[in-house]
């Protein structure tokens, strides 16, 4: 495959594209397109080429889409695109899903990429999870093998919300009661779940419920004292992400650690130490909690780490490849 190879993350609300220009290099040129002001996906890689990389032809791609994928066919979750990359003309494109491209970074992230959030250091060589509140809520694993390793993708973010606490039941009833029939862990643990959950604590509490978007309650004077109700909606959230992280690391065997990504917590990192979310984590499981305290939790703070996967992923993949 020639150089350069076009990496991008489509996600719902976002379109993330970047060049990869030699084989382990990081992505450049890159820019952010908005889901939303553009057609489809051929739209957008025909208006980032030409609008960014200076109408470059790609002689390869990795794209990460936030939904499920199907060898050549995607499907965004939370946005209308949908099709075949063969529509892209780009001699050979590989399809991740947006956390599998996210899992496959966690071996190139280091330093200011990553906070600790409780536990021992991440160990390598094992086992490694990725789970994360952006838009919807995604989770992917990553497992080694002899060629590097291999990611593991999955739909968890669409199982049973792990309510635990008598509060927390009651919010999944009124959220019920209010029309909501099943409610899974993304509607609560994720972008457009964070409102959800405030109007749900709203109704367990008999307050009227203010509509607020998720950047408003993430915003430090929000969070704060000065509005209650915010305040003790992200220490729930905090809580249930901690039991939700324990349940993945316990099904992956995630003994390499726990990475967290998405675009909500890095808005709450100053609440997460606070809060119970690892407590929650080491007692999932009671009779594993020995288990579950020696498996770090780590928040990825890199700016695009889904593209370094896609980089990583086109690599290790073509690993003899040489610029032409």
């Amino acid at each position: 495959m020639s150089l350069p190879w076009l990496v991008a993350d489509i996600g719902g609300t976002n379109a993330r594209f970047g060049l990869v220009a030699r084989p382990g290099g990081q992505p450049e040129a890159v820019a952010v397109l908005d889901v939303s002001q553009h057609l489809g996906l051929a739209d957008a890689v025909a208006a980032y080429l030409a609008d960014h990389a200076g109408g470059v032809r790609p002689g390869a791609a990795c794209l990460a889409i936030a939904g499920p994928v199907d060898d050549d066919r995607y499907r965004l979750t939370n946005a209308g695109w949908s099709g075949s990359v063969k529509e892209l003309g780009i001699p050979r494109t590989v399809l991740l899903n947006d956390f599998e491209a996210l899992a496959i970074s966690l071996p190139h992230l280091a330093g200011d990429d990553l906070v600790p959030l409780g536990g021992p250091p991440p160990t390598a060589g094992l086992t490694k999870v990725v789970l994360g509140p952006g838009t919807g809520l995604g989770v992917a694993g990553l497992v080694p093998v002899r060629e590097g390793w291999q990611p593991v993708p999955g739909e968890g973010g669409h199982v049973a919300v792990p309510a635990v606490t008598d509060l927390e039941m009651e919010i999944v009833r009124a959220l019920r009661a209010d029309g909501l029939p099943y409610v899974d862990a993304e509607h609560l643990l994720s972008g457009t779940g964070l409102p959800r959950l405030h109007r749900g604590l709203a109704l367990v509490r008999g307050i009227a419920p203010e509509q607020l978007t998720t950047a408003q309650m993430t915003a430090a004077q929000i969070t704060s004292s000065d509005e209650p109700l915010c305040a003790e909606t992200v220490e729930v959230f905090l809580a249930m992400l901690g039991g939700f992280a324990g349940g993945v690391a316990l099904t992956f065997g995630a003994r390499g650690g726990v990475y967290l990504g998405g675009g909500v917590l890095p808005r709450l990192v100053s609440r997460i130490p606070g809060s119970a979310f690892r407590a929650r984590f080491e007692t999932t499981a009671p009779a594993l909690t020995e288990y579950a305290a020696a498996i770090a939790t780590v928040l990825i703070t890199a700016e695009q780490p889904a593209l370094t996967g896609a980089a990583a992923w086109l690599a290790q993949q073509n690993p003899d490849v040489e610029l032409v």
